[in-house]
């Protein structure tokens, strides 16, 4: 199903500035789930990070399955038809988008990130006349205001009615002198009750290389890395209701059929879990 973005597709179009010699996470995940749309500094720093974590592409994998689990989840289970998703990424398919919409045509679905090439995919993507909507906005999970105060969303999406915030492996990005838990809160705020949080997290709980290896690699090449211990994760979810199975293993959050014998949680290293905000 195709991206379309209504306001957005007239508004006259700036060039934009890759910044290709810099490493991004978002090209840095594309490069790890085996995407092209990668550039040669992405690849340096995903394969020093792989040295230090070997296991990184299986959790950037099961993450990957959790979100498309979640996301299933929310709109057939739950019955959510709105879905605010910041830090998408590449488009890797099926998408958060596509998946909702399999399940409810007139889902509506924001997508927010801050890196330039995902800019240019939405700029190529956001076509033809889906059912539902979907929308992109060119912002950055730090500006909540900017998210919030959107026309793109704004349009998209009726902020009285419950939505589904989605924060897939972002805040492991975000260090704590930036203030995660003050930008989730600032999030829910805006959101009405019967609204839900669904999020995964890279931990160092389960193998110490992720902390001593993988997020140095990050770090030194200028892409922030903070994975979180249990403790500091469920406390994004201060004041929600944590739906079943709880916080878990992104792997072990409500599995499509059994978990493969020689997968460990050692190897996934990213907790998952979803909440309602009452």
């Amino acid at each position: 199903m195709a991206w379309t973005r209504h306001a957005w597709q007239s508004a006259p179009r700036q060039p934009v500035n890759l910044r290709t010699d810099q490493p991004h996470s978002a090209r840095m995940y594309d490069y790890l789930l085996g995407g092209k749309d990668n550039f040669p500094a992405d690849r340096d720093a995903a394969e020093q990070a792989l040295a230090g974590f070997p296991h990184l592409r299986t959790a950037t994998r099961q993450n990957r399955a959790f979100m498309t689990r979640a996301a299933r989840y929310l709109a057939a289970d739950v019955g959510i038809r709105q879905f605010l998703d910041i830090g998408t990424g590449i488009p890797t398919s099926p998408n958060l988008h596509e998946t909702v919409q399999d399940v409810a045509p007139d889902a509506r679905v924001v997508y927010a990130d801050n890196d330039p090439i995902v800019l240019a995919h939405a700029r190529a993507l956001l076509t033809g006349t889906p059912s539902g909507r979907t929308a992109y906005l060119d912002a950055d999970l730090r500006d909540v205001e900017a998210i919030l105060a959107a026309p793109a969303l704004r349009d998209t999406l009726d902020l009285d009615q419950p939505v589904a915030l989605s924060l897939i492996a972002i805040l492991h990005f975000v260090p704590d002198e930036d203030g995660p838990y003050s930008l989730v809160a600032r999030l829910l705020a805006a959101l009405p009750s019967g609204s839900h949080l669904a999020i995964s997290h890279g931990t160092a709980d389960f193998d110490a290389a992720v902390g001593g290896g993988a997020a140095p690699a990050y770090r030194a090449r200028g892409v922030s890395a903070a994975p979180r211990g249990r403790e500091a994760f469920v406390r994004f979810f201060d004041g929600l209701e944590l739906l079943e199975p709880g916080v878990t293993l992104a792997h072990r959050w409500r599995p499509d059929g059994p978990i493969p014998a020689d997968l460990t949680d050692a190897q996934v290293s990213c907790y998952a879990a979803i909440a309602r905000k009452p």
